[in-house]
Parts: structure tokens; C-alpha cells; sequence
């Protein structure tokens, strides 16, 4: 395999010298409050230097992030459900409890393999390997659910599945922070982000075509998704991460600190991580349980709501494509993200009211296509904060991991708070009370989008 890509450079400088950008600088946010550029003594770990990527590369990433999409949110939005519907017929508040201790594990996890993931040296490079081993564990685990007899060994299996293609979604993001440089970042986290949306409509649609048969319905999306997202590190080789510097042992106090940082160092960094979490808390509220909502508001089974979803997802697809595309592009143009980040709040307020009292499918299409659209435009804009704000670049797998804990959290969190606020006001036959958890979520939605706008100083 080629060591290096020809759309980028990936050896580092010599050990001797510093790459121009490279994590040992602090970032802007780190300059304007004249903090130190690590919160630890110096580490001894280089980042690649940031280049311009080329066009190819982009759709590589583009479609990476479109099947490791595919095989993570299919089982989130639909076959889960449907899964659990079969086993545990009327109970489900279960699917809360499965998705949510999955995202427990990996939220554990995560800063252990960002950690590793920025020692990585290998003929592969630091990113690749990870992509390798979450793939295989992720079918491994969506070929346990789909024979697995018990509602137990379901959630089992997919603690497996939601780690290994968690794994390889966080290594695609690295590869974002370890190679595009800042003027590229809207547009590359606008397109990634549109991909994040079209995949689980796309994929409902795969499974909905087998639904016939419950081992295919997982396979096949994860199958699929396996394939295009292998095809990036395949095509465009990370290169040889061996010549970077790497002088830093690992220790008990490395690993500790991996799990956090000093929001009094990088305030930035903090604020932005609380505000993401408030956000996607709301989010979480208000998706969680997409397959069940629909089917109390149109009064149709389960397993019969696929079709719905599918058709309002191709809308919503559309509307995601133009609040990412949208707020990306605009965001690197103008040089203004936070303005986009309230933006998408707003807009997801109004979809969430719309859905809050849809009684009809017209008002759910009205509320699911504008949530698409805030969602997307709020995730592009604040990945491009994330990457602009984070304390080192060299430690991209360590911070992001705790960036992602902002919206891992709340994946774990909402899922078991959800089912309280589904029964509030709701008696033993009744319809669960989804006007109160959708109202919820819009609150935090916004909220979350102010804290970033007032709260981030260093970007504009």
C-alpha cells in the first residue's frame, strides 16, 4: 500500500523541527487568553502538517462518512425498534434503555481510543488502523442482534456494534482535524454533516426493501456501509505515521487526564463543549423515540411506519443538504460561525413545536424538514468551531473524544430520561405524552445554541 496520499503531504518535519500549524501552538482561543499551549507538560507527540486537500479527497471523506452513517443509524432510527417490537411487543421504553447503556460503554471508551489513536505509529498511520477494527467489530455486532433471542443479549450485541462503528466515525473525524486546514473546515464539515443525514433515510429504505428477513435488515446497511467507508483509507492511504515525533510515554496520570481538560485554560473550548451538550440534549429528546412517535400520531403500526419515515426523510434529506451546504459554506465565506450555530437553534425550535402538536402527516413532514435543516446547519458550523478551538491539534483524538462527549452523553442520557417524560401526565392505556418531550427538546436546543453565540470569544 502507498505510504503517502498525492493530495496531501503526511510525514512530519523532523524531530528537530516544528510543523508549521502543527498542535504545538496553541490555537487561536489559547492565544487571546495568553494560556499555556497544554494543560500537561509538554507532550512529545507531533500532528501531521495542514494542507489544502484536493477535491477527490473530499468526496472520499465524503463518502467514508456517508457508510459509517449508514451501518451506526440505521439500527438507531429503525431497526432496533423494530427488533425490540418483535421480542418485547408494547414495551418501549426498552429501546431507551438498550441505545442508552451502549452509549454509556463507548462514552467510557472513547477517550481510551482517542488516546491510543494520537500514539498510533504504524505503516497505516495513526487513523487508519482504527477504521480496520471498528468495521469488523461493528458487524460483528449487528450480526448479534439480529440473532440474538432475548432483549437482553440484543442490547449486548449492539454495546458491540455502537462501539466498533462509534470507533470508526471518530477516526474519520481525527483525520478531519490531523488534514484540513481551517479555511476548508466549514465546507468539509458541511458535506460530512450532509452525509450523517442522508445515510439513515437512505438506509431505512435499504431495510424496509428486506424486511422480510431480520438478519438482513442489519447486514445489508452494514454491509454497505462497511464497503464505502473502507474504500476511503483504501484509495486515499493516511501514509506512515512512523516518522512523527512520538517521545511521551503513557501513564495513569495521561490516561485520567485524557478524560477531561481545564475549562479555565481553554474557556472557548469549554463553553463550546457546553453548548453542544445542551443542544444535543434537546436533539436526543426529540429523536430517540421517531419511530414510536410516528406511529402513535398516524395511528399505524410499528413495522409499518418504515415507509413513512423513508418518504419524510427524502425531504428531509433535501433540507439537511441546504442547511449544511448552507450554513458550511456561508460560515467559511463570512467568516462567521456562531451567528449560523443560533441560526440552527432557532429553526429547530420551529420544528419541534410543528411535530410537538402534528396530528397529521402534512404538519410532521413541516416539523421533520426544518429539524433537518436546524440540526444540519448547527452540526457543520460547530464542528468548524470545534477544530478551531481545540487546546492542541497533536492530541486531536484525545479533545475530540471529549467533544464528542458533549453529544455522547446526551445520546446516553435523553434515552433514559425520554421514558419519565413520555409518562408525565399520562395514565395506565394512555398515549404517551410526546408533546411534552418534543417541547422539551426545543427549549435546550436553543438554549445551546445561545451559550455558543455569547459564550465563545475567540470566533466570530
Amino acid at each position: 500500500m502507498p505510504q503517502n496520499d498525492r493530495d496531501i503531504s503526511v510525514a512530519g518535519p523532523p524531530p528537530t523541527e516544528q510543523a508549521k500549524g502543527d498542535g504545538a501552538e496553541p490555537t487561536r482561543g489559547a492565544e487571546v487568553f495568553g494560556e499555556e499551549p497544554a494543560e500537561t507538560p509538554a507532550p512529545g507527540i507531533e500532528a501531521p502538517p495542514l494542507e489544502r486537500v484536493s477535491g477527490s479527497y473530499l468526496a472520499w471523506i465524503m463518502i467514508a462518512s456517508f457508510g459509517a452513517s449508514l451501518a451506526l443509524m440505521v439500527p438507531l432510527s429503525y431497526s432496533l425498534a423494530v427488533r425490540i417490537d418483535d421480542l418485547a411487543p408494547g414495551r418501549e421504553e426498552l429501546l431507551g434503555y438498550v441505545t442508552g447503556s451502549a452509549q454509556f460503554v463507548y462514552l467510557v471508551l472513547s477517550p481510551l481510543i482517542g488516546f491510543w489513536s494520537d500514539r498510533m505509529r504504524s505503516r497505516l498511520g495513526r487513523r487508519t488502523p482504527f477504521m480496520f477494527a471498528g468495521t469488523v467489530i461493528g458487524l460483528a455486532g449487528l450480526l448479534g442482534i439480529a440473532v440474538a433471542p432475548t432483549v437482553f443479549l440484543v442490547g449486548l450485541a449492539w454495546v458491540v456494534g455502537m462501539v466498533g462503528w462509534s470507533t470508526v466515525g471518530q477516526a474519520i473525524q481525527n483525520v478531519q482535524a490531523d488534514r484540513v486546514p481551517e479555511e476548508q473546515r466549514g465546507r468539509v464539515s458541511a458535506v460530512t454533516s450532509v452525509m450523517t443525514h442522508i445515510a439513515p433515510v437512505i438506509g431505512i429504505g435499504i431495510a424496509y426493501t428486506v424486511a422480510s428477513s431480520t438478519l438482513l435488515v442489519f447486514l445489508v446497511p452494514g454491509v454497505i456501509g462497511a464497503v464505502m467507508l473502507l474504500l476511503f483509507p483504501v484509495l486515499k492511504p493516511e501514509g506512515d505515521s512512523r516518522a512523527l515525533v512520538h517521545t511521551s510515554e503513557v501513564s495513569l496520570k495521561g490516561l485520567v487526564a485524557s478524560y477531561g481538560f481545564n475549562p479555565r485554560k481553554y474557556p472557548d473550548f469549554g463553553w463550546n463543549w457546553l453548548g453542544r451538550f445542551v443542544f444535543f440534549m434537546g436533539l436526543y429528546f426529540n429523536t430517540t423515540f421517531g419511530t414510536f412517535f410516528y406511529a402513535q400520531r398516524l395511528d399505524m403500526p410499528v413495522k409499518e411506519v418504515a415507509g413513512v419515515v423513508a418518504t419524510i426523510g427524502i425531504l428531509g434529506v433535501l433540507a439537511a443538504t441546504g442547511g449544511a451546504i448552507g450554513g458550511g459554506f456561508l460560515s467559511d465565506k463570512l467568516g462567521r460561525r456562531k451567528l449560523f450555530t443560533v441560526i440552527g437553534s432557532a429553526i429547530f425550535v420551529a420544528g419541534a413545536v410543528a411535530e410537538a402538536f402534528a396530528r397529521s402527516l402534512p404538519q410532521l413532514v413541516v416539523g421533520a424538514v426544518l429539524m433537518q435543516v436546524a440540526i444540519a446547519m448547527f452540526s457543520a458550523v460547530d464542528q468548524a468551531i470545534v477544530f478551531a478551538v481545540l487546546p492542541d491539534r497533536a492530541q486531536a483524538g484525545r479533545y475530540l473524544a471529549v467533544v464528542a462527549f458533549a453529544q455522547k452523553i446526551p445520546s446516553a442520557l435523553a434515552p433514559l430520561i425520554a421514558p419519565l417524560v413520555i409518562t408525565v401526565g399520562v395514565a395506565s392505556g394512555e398515549e404517551k405524552n410526546y408533546t411534552l418531550l418534543y417541547l422539551s427538546g426545543a427549549v435546550l436546543a436553543l438554549l445551546g445554541g445561545l451559550i455558543i453565540k455569547f459564550k465563545v470569544k475567540s470566533v466570530r
